[in-house]
């Protein structure tokens, strides 16, 4: 069954990741990759493979590369380093600061949930589109998105039920899942659209604009 079309006003929270999703990071990524790799003890990513890499989840990348899994935390701070150094090269995609104020002047409370550091976004996006999340979990690890996200929903003191989650990758999906949030995937992040249909998304976003329809003011 194909994603469903967006369903405006149903949604009192809308819990949004941010590289891949918010922010055009990828290729930033690509370009820092073989660095960290080579400072980490995994493997460099073949030219050949990346598109392939790009259709599958955070853990099945991370053993096809050969990561140490108790590396990540070292991995992960290394990384949030690396992005607030190159931050000047770093941009929100098009059209993602209408896309944030239309959604927080149509009612629902925003929330960011992201493994890079709440400094980071908040340089990319500007003290503006910062400005609309009300509620902030950063620095969340690989695999704990599911964690932090339950959290999340305490301090919002809203249930999962009136939640949805966007994000570009599996493991946003995953989390989503896990806390029993519906679940929105883009198409223009760092997971191949396909790859996000086959795993059955709530709604799959094909560009920032697609996001807007959710801006229907809440009714009932």
């Amino acid at each position: 069954m194909p994603p469903r079309a967006p369903l405006p006003g149903r949604y009192r929270l809308v819990v949004l990741d941010f590289d891949g999703t918010l922010a055009d990071s990828f290729g930033w990524f690509c370009g820092v990759l073989d660095g960290v790799a080579d400072r980490y003890g995994f493997r460099r990513v073949a030219p050949e493979e990346a598109e392939t890499l790009r259709g599958m989840s955070a853990a099945a990348v991370m053993r096809r590369l050969e990561v140490p899994l108790w590396k990540l935390p070292l991995i992960s701070r290394h990384m949030h380093a690396l992005m607030a150094r190159d931050i000047a090269a770093i941009r929100p995609f098009p059209g993602i600061a209408e896309v944030l104020a239309g959604l927080a002047a149509a009612g629902p409370t925003l929330a960011l949930l992201s493994s890079n550091s709440r400094a980071n976004v908040e340089r990319v996006l500007g003290p503006e589109s910062a400005g609309h999340v009300a509620h902030w979990a950063c620095g969340a690890s690989v695999f704990g998105k599911a964690a932090r996200l339950r959290r999340l929903l305490r301090s919002a003191g809203l249930p999962a039920a009136d939640t949805l989650c966007i994000g570009d990758e599996l493991r946003d999906l995953e989390a989503a899942r896990a806390v029993g949030c519906a679940f929105g995937a883009v198409g223009w992040g760092y997971t191949r659209p396909e790859a996000l249909r086959a795993a059955g998304p709530d709604f799959l976003f094909e560009r920032p604009d697609d996001i807007r329809a959710l801006e229907a003011p809440r009714t009932g």
